[in-house]
């Protein structure tokens, strides 16, 4: 049995088929694979050019999507970014509870591993090298992506004090920068081939002056 073909303007053919008034071409990617491709693409732009350099015709190309497509959905380059920023929220490990130092070692361990992705860390500087031109750009990243990561290492540290691992006088928040500051200093240009030995190491310099007596 043949398919009927309505008649469409102009003498087209139309498929008759409600609502879809553009057609899709093979292989064309669906609304929450191209949203994906869409932010993947604005990441991977921002690490090579910056905020300054990103642009909607950049992230389309590489997206394999119409600007259309992404102006439908964000009206600008830093509201995609504010939604990309999300995607650099990856989980630190679980702390398993039972000691202080190996909770703390496993979690800068964690953190050199990310700080060694060379992506990460360009997007990590970028970002606080736009600051003061995009604000709302590192307000985000600080909300999404460090505060949450911020509050495990302190959630360690607090534990410790409660069960007399730590003296009782810790400066949590002082302790949290040590790590996190250190982290900073292995990613960069001294960086040791051992991310575990070196999260040891600070760890444990660090319990030397926490530690309870």
């Amino acid at each position: 049995m043949s398919s009927q073909v309505v008649p469409g303007p102009a003498g087209k053919a139309a498929t008759g088929i409600a609502g879809d008034h553009e057609p899709r071409r093979p292989g064309r990617p669906r609304s929450e694979q191209a949203e994906q491709a869409i932010i993947e693409a604005a990441l991977e732009v921002f690490a090579e050019s910056g905020a300054d350099g990103l642009g909607i015709e950049q992230v389309a190309a590489r997206a394999g999507v119409g600007k259309a497509t992404i102006y439908r959905r964000w009206p600008g380059k830093e509201e995609l970014l504010l939604d990309a920023i999300g995607a650099l929220r990856t989980p630190l490990p679980q702390p398993q509870g039972r000691s202080v130092r190996a909770d703390l070692a496993a979690l800068v361990e964690a953190l050199c591993k990310e700080a060694a992705d060379p992506r990460r860390a360009r997007q990590f500087a970028l970002l606080h090298g736009d600051g003061l031109k995009y604000p709302r750009l590192l307000a985000r990243y600080n909300q999404i992506v460090m505060e949450p990561r911020r509050e495990v290492i302190r959630s360690v540290l607090r534990r410790g004090v409660a069960t007399g691992e730590l003296r009782e006088t810790t400066d949590v928040d002082a302790a949290m920068f040590l790590l996190s500051g250190a982290v900073l200093a292995w990613s960069g240009p001294t960086r040791e081939q051992s991310g575990p030995r070196y999260a040891r190491r600070v760890v444990e310099e660090l319990l030397r002056g926490l530690a309870a007596r």
